[in-house]
């Protein structure tokens, strides 16, 4: 996923003869507050239920308000046709005489009173007492982003996401599309740009109506080719604005540098191809092999881990697969689960990641979301350097911790862990629930303090934290996957189950292989909860190994 500066600035290229669309210095700040969280995003939905029933409200007001000056309008116009067919008559008679000083004085001034009345302060007075409540530019900002990291981790098109061909089938308009395109281009991101622009473009093709013109969204959609260096294609896009707007002063002056620069391209390839160019050798058929496997094993973290999010692990040889079993546990008959053992289920065989199904409770979870979500805050990791906690923009989601004094459910679910890993739990750390919301994740990292790291716990007092226990407590739509790019491991979300894995072997020795991410929920609601067990206390539950890999 693309992480961004905390502001860049845009250069207007006016100085050299090729504008940019804006033509102004914009800055962006990266905020993530609403978008990570799905519970908060709720009440926000909440919040604008209430804005429209107070919105309808104002409406029925105003129309009742039309109704009346519509019924004093009908009546004065079907009395005024009959006063003027004869005024001196009409006047006259001292009733009609009466009538109309009346009107006149009284009548007509209730009447500016009715037209005057405003109907807008329970609206207007709603309103600004919600808005306090609002997302801020930002807030919309971080939404944008992290739906262009949704787009590259799942390799999904402008066109997949706009028509609404995921689950949940949200479809987007032109405005949509050119606010996406114009939040990455602030950020010089002018990959996404085209993407966003294109997409835009597409739909006033097909005749959506927008208030976004088509020149508009080329002149944007030009540039951001050219920056990726497409001139040809630039100019393409330039002329066809041209069309549209054959006055626009920036496409003119964008089209003849395009051109100078591709004769000038032109003629340097042209006095290029009359060298004689020298004859490359050969590659064999066994250093192309070689080169192949070695890029393959060459190939960069992240896209592993993009890899993995969306399903394509690598896959268990059968000798690997036969090793992984489910069965029913009791842990070496541990009194609370030998008339009912717990179902457990092998998911990786190295490093061994075990799955137990059925681990808590819809009442439990609950419980837990309940106590967390009051506190829950962005999520924090531990910093390297100073050994403190900390945010970080590769971890994107909210975290709350409980601990076992606040309620008796919580000491519960602690000793169920003690009881299944067999781990002492008076050292762990307090119980973490996370929230993932718009494209919430925790990129590829480790659990446990490496040697570079001597104080990454040293104010805990506990050592290393030599295993983790992670609850998932829903199912997820889309995406959302545990992954492990090192070994090449994914395990998905299911609700009421617990993964659990050692950080180190035996020796305390870390176990490099369980280097983890949380991938980016797509769509869906991901809440977890994690135990962090420490190996202050484990001295006799797991025994010191010798060898430092087992």
């Amino acid at each position: 996923p693309h992480w961004w500066l905390e502001s860049l600035g845009l250069i207007s290229w006016r100085l050299i003869c090729l504008g940019s669309p804006g033509g102004h210095l914009s800055c962006w700040t990266i905020a993530v507050e609403f978008f990570t969280l799905k519970f908060c995003m709720t009440d926000l939905l909440y919040t604008e239920k209430d804005l429209v029933t107070s919105l309808k409200d104002y409406i029925r007001a105003e129309e009742s308000k039309l109704e009346r000056v519509k019924w004093w309008a009908d009546k004065l116009d079907s009395l005024s046709a009959v006063a003027t067919q004869d005024p001196e008559g009409f006047l006259g008679h001292p009733v009609n005489a009466f009538k109309l000083m009346k009107r006149l004085n009284t009548e007509w001034a209730d009447l500016e009173s009715l037209v005057l009345s405003d109907t807008t302060d329970g609206f207007i007075s709603n309103l600004t007492i919600q808005r306090q409540h609002f997302p801020t530019e930002e807030d919309q900002t971080g939404a944008a982003k992290a739906l262009l990291r949704l787009q590259d981790t799942y390799k999904l098109d402008a066109n997949t996401i706009s028509t609404g061909n995921l689950p949940g089938k949200s479809q987007m308009t032109v405005e949509d599309c050119y606010e996406l395109g114009k939040i990455a281009y602030s950020d010089v991101d002018y990959y996404h740009t085209e993407l966003w622009m294109a997409q835009a473009l597409k739909q006033l093709d097909e005749g959506e109506e927008s208030t976004i013109d088509k020149v508009t969204v080329l002149d944007y959609l030009s540039y951001a080719i050219y920056q990726q260096g497409e001139m040809e294609r630039a100019l393409e896009y330039t002329k066809r604005l041209l069309e549209l707007d054959p006055e626009h002063q920036r496409a003119k002056g964008n089209v003849k540098y395009f051109e100078f620069q591709l004769e000038k391209q032109r003629k340097a390839e042209e006095e290029e191809s009359k060298k004689q160019p020298e004859r490359p050798k050969r590659e064999t058929p066994e250093k192309r092999k070689k080169k192949t496997k070695k890029s393959f094993s060459l190939v960069p973290e992240k896209k592993k881990y993009e890899m993995l999010c969306r399903g394509e692990g690598i896959k268990l040889t059968p000798a690997r697969q036969s090793r992984l079993f489910c069965r029913y546990y009791d842990n070496n008959r541990n009194p609370m689960y030998v008339l009912a053992p717990v179902k457990l289920q092998d998911e990786w065989d190295r490093p061994h990641i075990v799955r137990y199904l059925d681990i808590i409770s819809d009442v439990e979870i609950e419980k837990i979301k309940q106590l967390a979500k009051p506190r829950l805050r962005r999520a924090t990791v531990h910093d390297p350097q100073t050994g403190k906690l900390t945010t970080a923009q590769y971890r994107v989601s909210k975290s709350a911790w409980l601990t076992a004094y606040e309620d008796p459910m919580i000491e519960k679910i602690n000793q169920r862990i003690e009881d299944l890993t067999g781990l002492e739990m008076d050292t762990a750390e307090e119980l973490q629930v996370a929230n993932y919301g718009v494209g919430g994740q925790y990129e590829p990292h480790f659990d446990f303090g490496r040697k570079d790291e001597p104080d990454a716990f040293k104010e805990l007092g506990t050592g290393n934290r030599i295993a983790t226990w992670l609850f998932y407590m829903s199912d997820v739509t889309a995406g959302g996957a545990t992954v492990f790019p090192d070994v090449g491991a994914a395990v998905w979300p299911q609700k009421g189950s617990a993964v659990f894995w050692y950080n180190l072997f035996a020796s305390g020795e870390g176990d490099y292989s369980t280097r983890h991410a949380a991938c980016p929920v797509l769509v869906g609601n991901k809440w977890v909860s994690n135990k962090w067990i420490h190996e202050r206390g484990q001295e006799w539950r797991r025994p010191c190994g010798l060898n430092e890999t087992e």
